[in-house]
């Protein structure tokens, strides 16, 4: 009997174990034995773990066993038993393969569930299931492909033509057939692993809609022109990265722009349709090269899950500069369009639209009716931005010689690496505390200029050295210019903070503007007021204008910190102290009864569809309760035609009226929470909604007022923004796609599930 595949020990296989190793054979040739058919003894080689030397023993004539059955001669089945009963006393886990002169190969197996079988031959490769071998001639082997038939050089063990190339030509996606196979195909049976193979790649289907829908995304996000995708540079890179790419038209990618604007459109609908509460809108308007401005209509506000939202709803364009006419029509058919009539609680709007006509029609859209609600703030032509950006630019306006020579000194520093390393070098000399670098401005982003001056002031004494280390340099300014740029900087830092809240992300509720406003305006004050006839003369004519917007903004934003549970109205109150004196408790009275009108406004909408049988009754109870607002603000109560039903009417909402002044007394007679940096009010109002159900909601909406039309990207520029002139090419509805989509994935994608898919469009 010998072992398969070996001739000398050396070479044959191995069974190893925790103390030795052992082969099986036929009597070696140094014994002297003839090996026969029926050999009457076998040998057993040892080889201890450790050890150089083997030990040969001899067995003779073991008994017949029960593997006779099989064919196989006395000799094979005595050392198949043999073996066995070693294997399995040795601990030995594996398996061996012997035959004999008389019987076919025969294999025994030894299992073990803690050990991997081993095979020791060697392994096909799973490239020959894509390709088969045919020989064209002596010595000259091709490889043809299964799917497209083209041939490949193959010499067999060989590592210049082996197997690799073949492997290279289906896993990467090189077979053209391949890639029109779908996935679906392709991975129903996928190729067996086996042992100690390496993996076999699947291909991947190229799927243009997918990239086009990516390649849409990125023009959208990034502010691409949609020629993009038809300059020849773009074109070769692409085709580089994919071959089977298809460029895409300027059409083409248009409508997928468009289309995914309607999708997303889509599920900023569904999601506004969801809300419990109202909507607050404000207009921004751009301008451009043309006879015509850009509106930008965006919706402020809170979900069911109190979180706060702020998104471009509409961009549409109007005549510039007489666009009132039109504006009001315009934004009708936006709010038609957004399901929001009726919804609409404030509507915020620059001093550019001014004219009466056009605010009276404003404000019959919106919910609440009673104009004289906290002086008819509710509709609100002060944007808090753009007051605080015209008193910078009155600021700086009134000191412009000064800040030129700033300027110029920043420059010429600033103007070559030469310059930059003296002043460096001079600074560290004098070892100026000072962490900020020099920068030169932009004058159409007034923080900027702030920046500038309060790098330069740090800086003053480098600057006033610097001409002894740099002859060319020469110093124009005097230690009194800088002690004015120092005076402007003190009072810059006051509008730039108070500016800087807008661009906080996220964005900051309306209950955190009044204490910032009224800080402002008493520093403003105090200022005007001051000994220091610079000071004073800087400051008076800034104070005069911001003490306007005081006046027109402090009731709705009272209002607003109100609904703040750590201040409630023991701030307003302290505050009107401070700023009106003894004329406090008339503007704090205006705000109480303000206050409670919008509950009272809040507390019938909620409590007539309780009382409707149906949505007619509902929408005719609705119409009485207008009714009875317009009689009530001309003086008559018992304006319908049917009296019994007006004082019925009445009974009920006096009824109504006693709750929920109750619900609002409560919540004005609790204690104030504690006064933390990280109060989260729009998470307390969502714990307590159920106590103060009402309430609750009359807060989501205030708490979602803007106080700014600009987007926090603009809150500094000194200039109404303009469109240019390649977005003022675009028609209408890819504009407005481009600029709404890119907004939307600016922020917190909506808790919407919706299809990636994108909805086809005729462009």
């Amino acid at each position: 009997m010998k072992l398969s595949g070996a001739s000398t020990p050396n070479q044959r296989s191995l069974f190893r174990c925790h103390r030795l190793s052992l082969a099986v054979t036929s009597p070696p040739p140094e014994s002297g034995e003839v090996s026969t058919n029926h050999s009457s003894s076998i040998y057993i080689y040892t080889h201890p773990v450790g050890r150089g030397q083997w030990d040969m023993r001899r067995v003779n004539r073991p008994s017949r066993m029960a593997l006779s059955h099989y064919g196989v001669s006395r000799a094979s089945c005595y050392a198949a038993m043999l073996l066995f009963g070693l294997i399995t006393m040795l601990k030995i886990t594996s398996f061996f393969c012997f035959y004999s002169t008389c019987c076919p190969v025969m294999e025994i197996n030894i299992p073990d569930s803690e050990t991997q079988q081993n095979s020791r031959r060697r392994k096909k490769s799973t490239v020959w299931e894509h390709f088969t071998v045919k020989t064209d001639g002596p010595g000259c082997a091709k490889a043809y492909c299964k799917r497209c038939k083209k041939s490949f050089a193959y010499l067999k063990d060989s590592k210049q033509a082996g197997t690799s190339h073949l492997k290279r030509h289906i896993s990467q996606g090189i077979c053209q057939k391949n890639q029109q196979i779908p996935c679906s195909k392709t991975d129903a049976n996928p190729p067996k692993k086996r042992a100690r193979a390496k993996p076999c790649f699947a291909a991947i289907s190229f799927d243009q809609e997918r990239c086009n829908s990516k390649i849409a995304k990125m023009i959208i996000l990034h502010d691409y022109p949609l020629h993009i995708v038809e300059h020849q540079g773009f074109v070769d890179f692409v085709r580089a990265l994919q071959p089977q790419f298809n460029p895409l038209s300027f059409n083409a990618i248009q409508g997928d722009c468009v289309a995914m604007y309607l999708k997303e459109k889509e599920n900023l609908l569904t999601l506004l349709n969801g809300i419990p509460g109202r909507v607050n809108l404000t207009l921004d308007l751009w301008t451009s090269n043309q006879t015509s401005a850009y509106v930008f209509l965006r919706g402020h506000f809170i979900d069911g899950d109190w979180n706060l939202h702020h998104p471009i709803l509409n961009v549409f364009m109007v005549p510039f500069p007489d666009s009132d006419g039109s504006l009001n029509q315009t934004i009708v058919n936006c709010l038609s369009d957004w399901h929001l009539k009726g919804r609409l609680f404030t509507l915020a709007l620059d001093k550019f639209f001014s004219n009466e006509t056009l605010m009276g029609k404003l404000r019959s859209l919106l919910s609440v009716k009673n104009p004289v609600i906290l002086n008819g703030q509710l509709l609100s032509q002060n944007c808090y931005a753009r007051v605080l950006s015209r008193l910078a630019l009155d600021a700086l306006s009134a000191m412009r010689e000064t800040i030129d020579k700033v300027r110029e000194n920043v420059k010429y520093v600033k103007s070559s690496k030469s310059n930059e390393a003296k002043f460096l070098e001079l600074r560290q000399q004098l070892q100026v505390p000072s962490t900020m670098d020099l920068l030169i401005d932009d004058q159409n982003k007034w923080d900027s200029v702030y920046y500038m001056l309060v790098a330069a002031c740090e800086l003053k004494e480098v600057f006033g050295c610097f001409d002894a280390a740099d002859h060319d340099f020469k110093m124009t300014l005097t230690l009194d210019d800088w002690k004015q740029v120092e005076t402007l900087c003190a009072y810059l830092k006051y509008l730039y903070d108070a500016t800087n809240i807008l661009t906080v992300q996220p964005y900051p509720t309306a209950n955190v503007f009044f204490l910032e406003v009224s800080k402002l305006q008493m520093e403003l004050t105090c200022a005007a007021l001051s000994q220091d006839p610079f000071c004073s003369r800087l400051i008076m004519p800034l104070q005069e204008k911001f003490d306007q917007y005081w006046r027109e903004s402090c009731f709705i934003l009272a209002v607003a910190v109100a609904m703040d549970p750590r201040y409630k109205m023991k701030l307003v109150e302290s505050t009107f102290a401070k700023i009106f004196g003894v004329n406090a408790e008339q503007w704090i009275r205006i705000v109480e009864d303000g206050l409670h009108e919008l509950f009272l406004e809040y507390n019938i909408i909620q409590v007539l569809p309780f009382t409707a049988t149906d949505d007619d009754e509902g929408n005719e109870a609705m119409i009485k309760t207008e009714s009875f607002q317009e009689g009530s603000l001309d003086g008559s109560l018992f304006a319908a035609e049917d009296g019994l039903s007006d004082i019925e009417f009445y009974i009920s909402d006096f009824t109504c009226n006693q709750q929920f002044k109750s619900e609002l007394d409560e919540y004005l007679e609790e204690p104030l929470e504690p006064r933390v940096q990280e109060f989260d009010i729009l998470s307390w109002w969502k714990i307590n909604g159920l106590k103060y159900p009402t309430l609750s909601r009359l807060a989501s909406d205030i708490l979602c007022m803007p106080v700014s039309t600009l987007s926090a990207d603009s809150v500094f520029h000194t200039e109404i923004r303009k469109m240019d002139s390649y977005r003022s090419s675009l028609d209408s509805l890819t504009l407005e796609a481009l600029i709404c989509t890119k907004d939307w994935f600016r922020y917190k994608p909506l808790p919407i599930n919706v299809s990636n898919a994108l909805v086809k469009v005729e462009c």
